[in-house]
């Protein structure tokens, strides 16, 4: 029994509370970026956002708790950290280019997929204890998103486009007309001339 104790919580280079604060560092941080995609009706929106950068904390602090490990000490066995960093890396853009949609020949997302991204190299900061690099990223991530916005959104006024016309919500769905289309594009097609059994 004591030896699954002992599995349970084990001996950390990092104290407990330390990774637990990062832990909630990196949620917080996904969270007020994710906040501001879902409030723009985004695709990816403050789940999203709390699980990248959450998982990327994760990966940092398993990185950095790896290299202290005492089966990896010894001197045959090497531990990159930059080796997480770079699967991060690649499978955040896997899931941000998910994000990205192109419909009626205009490109939606980019910027969701962008600050998904951020989200993740804002937890491997945190993950990593660079928390004043991850404050700064979050709030120059903020600032741009939502200051921006604003510069667009006047923008658009003094051209008098609509809101609506000028940002579509994102969802990653096909809009009605392109599914009219398909279903069209469908019934066209000549019917199949395999037998029922």
């Amino acid at each position: 029994m004591d030896a699954i104790l002992a599995d349970l919580l084990p001996n950390a280079h990092l104290p407990y509370p330390v990774m637990i604060a990062r832990f909630c560092g990196a949620i917080i941080s996904g969270a007020l970026i994710g906040y501001e995609r879902q409030a723009r009706n985004k695709a990816a929106g403050l789940r999203t956002h709390i699980l990248v950068s959450l998982a990327a904390c994760v990966f940092a602090v398993i990185s950095v708790e790896s290299i202290h490990l005492e089966d990896f000490g010894r001197e045959q066995v090497r531990i990159d950290p930059m080796r997480v960093v770079e699967a991060v890396t690649s499978g955040v853009a896997f899931l941000a280019a998910g994000t990205i949609v192109m419909a009626r020949g205009r490109v939606h997302g980019v910027t969701t997929g962008a600050s998904m991204w951020l989200a993740a190299a804002i937890g491997l900061a945190i993950g990593f204890g660079y928390w004043p690099v991850a404050l700064f990223s979050m709030a120059a991530c903020l600032l741009t998103l939502t200051a921006i916005y604003q510069l667009e959104r006047r923008h658009r006024m003094k051209r008098h486009v609509p809101d609506e016309e000028a940002e579509a919500p994102d969802h990653g769905r096909p809009q009605a007309a392109d599914l009219a289309d398909g279903v069209k594009a469908l019934k066209q097609l000549p019917p199949s001339t395999a037998q029922p059994s």
